[in-house]
């Protein structure tokens, strides 16, 4: 078989196709920041930094595929939050002032556009550049920010969403604030779509297991990712879902929402995954971000890549970091991470 670009290879797993070697799709934007010598607070509201920091890192490192992110407050400051903008680290939204005060305020809240509300556009204009400046080789995935549940954690506070979770009376008005995060992050990741991304995707972390239960991710946070999965994938565009930490005990019903792509964090185990998530389904994960990426040594990272590719069989399978990569992650370590799948992911 010739050698496919990074692009070829992302491409052809996510059509059930053979590709040459596992595809590699780091996430990197923190890191790519570093390596660029630029810092992450730059990019807030500047996506040509933003993109150069991505296109230096991936020639620098050769990996298959970018990943466009900034923060995981852009989409909840297009709702109306407030947000903290630092330095060296990303942009958080301020929880001293919440959009959504009372949950029966819901039907105030104004659905915003992607192109023209907040910083949402500086998003997009990095995935038109970065696609017009490496995407005929590189795959692009177009970050769509939150994911509902997280976001509606977000828009009222996440100790205050909690707490009316607990509240059975709560439970309309709860959904319905799911549901306009749904929209809001639909409107989002189609246009990522129309800026060129090759796929698009949401974080719910705040949706996984760390947070609730199994239970209440069936009830609240998944029927919302189900939908959102088949209005956004009905358009043409692979999508992409995102749960931080332990998901084992959820990982059938994330196979069951129908996207095409599971981002998922270093405590699933990948040989279960691989056996209850559909065949169809692409597993992005899940070398460690904190040990081995940035306190391993390069044979760690290895061992780890090399595990991840033998536990899924190289099948369905982009190999990543579990979670976004540190921007001190030693150079040497991503070194690792590429070359792994080169040595092990052979087809």
């Amino acid at each position: 078989m010739s050698e496919m670009t990074g692009l070829q290879r992302c491409q052809a797993v996510l059509t059930g196709e053979v590709a040459d070697q596992v595809p590699v799709v780091p996430q990197t934007f923190m890191f790519a920041a570093e390596t660029a010598g630029i810092r992450v607070g730059e990019f807030a509201y500047n996506a040509a930094k933003m993109v150069e920091a991505q296109v230096i890192s991936q020639a620098k490192y050769g990996y298959d595929g970018c990943v466009i992110d900034f923060d995981d407050a852009t989409l909840a400051e297009a709702c109306g939050a407030k947000v903290i903008f630092r330095d060296y680290e990303p942009a958080i939204v301020d929880e001293s002032e919440l959009v959504v005060k009372d949950l029966r305020d819901v039907d105030k809240l104004k659905l915003p556009d992607p192109w023209k509300d907040g910083r949402l556009p500086v998003w997009l204009e990095a995935t038109r550049l970065l696609k017009d400046r490496i995407g005929d080789h590189v795959f692009i995935m177009g970050r769509a920010d939150q994911g509902p549940f997280s976001l509606a954690c977000l828009l009222r506070g996440p100790q205050q969403f909690m707490m009316d979770l607990l509240d059975d009376e709560n439970i309309e008005p709860i959904k319905q604030l799911i549901d306009y995060c749904r929209q809001a992050c639909a409107r989002f990741a189609l246009a990522q779509k129309e800026a060129g991304a090759h796929a698009t995707s949401i974080g719910d972390a705040f949706a996984g297991p760390s947070l609730i239960s199994p239970a209440m991710y069936r009830e609240f946070a998944m029927e919302p990712q189900v939908r959102l999965a088949e209005e956004v994938q009905a358009a043409g565009i692979p999508f992409s879902i995102h749960i931080c930490g332990n998901t084992n005990g959820i990982i059938a019903d994330m196979g069951r929402t129908h996207a095409r792509i599971l981002e998922v964090d270093w405590k699933l185990d990948m040989a279960e995954a691989r056996r209850v998530v559909p065949a169809t389904t692409v597993l992005m994960g899940n070398v460690n971000p904190s040990d081995p990426l940035v306190l391993g040594t390069p044979t760690d990272v290895d061992a780890a890549a090399r595990k991840v590719i033998e536990a899924t069989g190289g099948r369905g399978l982009f190999l990543s970091s579990g979670c976004a990569m540190g921007r001190n992650t030693p150079p040497e370590n991503m070194k690792a991470l590429v070359s792994a799948a080169n040595k092990y992911g052979k087809m």
